[in-house]
């Protein structure tokens, strides 16, 4: 296995145990050393730090081991069969629940992949040379899981993968074979398209937010922006939602959702559908025309260069939705751009309510649900931040 020296000092990050080394900190590698390559990193005095993957990036290594633990097919089952045994504990997988994440990266100590379920189909994605290489490993453990009923693995990695490692990945079956299908989440149904839907098919990190939402849509004139497949929407008809509005700007994502809206509730004459953008639709609406309104957009900023633009467009999506709504509404707001942090999320809503000159009050903090997980040494993992709030 090749070698990573640190440079003196460097190896603090990981005495603290955060999965990362910066290229910054690295004194010195082999010449040999290639993307994706396992290797061993070591203190500027030869300590053995742990077992990582190397790539050629800003991150440089992503530990998978904090000491002299192997890193082979023993070690990917027994991390895998960890996450299984966590989800089951958690109530996750039931009849009626046939949809979650089974792997979340670094909450679940295996940098860089990402597993989604979907009934009997697991969907990998690498965010890591290393863990490309690795898939079919990874793979041939997901079906091996005992109980788990996974019969098929599709790999979705070709916009996850940095650009600049050159490794051409195919989206594909590594086992078996099955198209697209119905799955449950809360007793729900909805069509989730991995094959070339975005992410791995569906959001399930909004599963406990659609939840809630479901509590309070009972007799609501609900809005539902960027609205994707609908996955709101749904759950707002099934609250008792007096009527449900979904807007997104592609015309396949008001597809979906009009299928899934069909799957739970067909013919239902509360739900329409309208593929404009969103801040056009908030532009031109009535003011009071809802009363739970849902602001769950892409992410503005998926790099630290883009904080400032992202900022302006949460207070300018925010603003809208908080002048219009029904005096006393409910406004479901998120940001999902990891480089934004709750703190600077929390500045732009609150300065799109100082401009509207409403009353408004914070009756939720949102984040994502447990099986996507933060490792305590990995702050950065909390990627989700949502609020609930409440305009007079």
């Amino acid at each position: 296995m090749k070698t990573i020296i640190l440079k003196r000092g460097k190896e603090e990050s990981l005495e603290r145990f955060h999965p990362w080394i910066f290229s910054g900190a690295i004194a010195s590698r082999p010449d040999d050393i290639t993307e994706g390559d396992l290797v061993e990193v070591r203190s500027a005095s030869g300590r053995l730090m742990g077992t990582g993957h190397f790539e050629a990036g800003s991150i440089a290594v992503r530990m998978l081991t904090m000491d002299d633990t192997p890193v082979n097919d023993e070690f990917f089952a027994g991390r895998l069969a960890e996450a299984w045994d966590m989800r089951r504990r958690l109530g996750l997988i039931t009849p009626t629940n046939t949809t979650f994440r089974l792997v979340h990266g670094e909450g679940d100590f295996l940098p860089g992949c990402v597993v989604d379920v979907y009934g009997h189909t697991a969907v990998l994605q690498a965010h890591s040379p290393g863990m490309h290489f690795a898939r079919h490993t990874i793979a041939r453990n997901l079906v091996a899981l005992p109980d788990a009923g996974i019969e098929n693995v599709y790999y979705k990695s070709e916009t996850t993968l940095p650009f600049n490692a050159a490794l051409d990945p195919v989206n594909d079956y590594i086992i078996g074979k099955y198209d697209t299908d119905v799955t449950l989440e809360n007793g729900l149904k909805f069509h989730v398209d991995w094959l070339k839907g975005q992410k791995t098919g569906f959001f399930i990190d909004q599963r406990e937010n659609r939840a809630l939402l479901r509590r309070l849509s009972k007799g609501a004139r609900v809005l539902n922006m960027f609205c994707y497949t609908g996955g709101f929407s749904v759950y707002a008809l099934d609250g008792g939602a007096a009527s449900v509005d979904s807007v997104d700007s592609s015309a396949k994502a008001i597809t979906l959702t009009d299928a899934n809206v069909a799957l739970n509730f067909p013919g239902d004459t509360r739900h329409r559908s309208f593929a404009v953008d969103a801040f056009d639709f908030l532009r031109d609406m009535d003011h009071g025309a809802y009363d739970l309104i849902i602001l769950d957009p892409p992410a503005f900023a998926k790099h630290r260069g883009a904080i400032r633009n992202a900022m302006i467009g949460y207070r300018r999506l925010n603003e809208a939705a908080i002048a219009k709504i029904q005096p006393g509404g409910i406004i479901f707001t998120f940001s999902c751009s990891q480089a934004i942090s709750k703190e600077q999320f929390r500045t732009a809503v609150f300065t799109a309510s100082a401009r509207t000159g409403r009353r408004v009050k914070v009756l939720a903090q949102l984040t994502q649900p447990m099986d996507h997980p933060v490792s305590i040494y990995h702050p950065e993992g909390e990627y989700l931040k949502g609020l609930v709030i409440q305009v007079q």
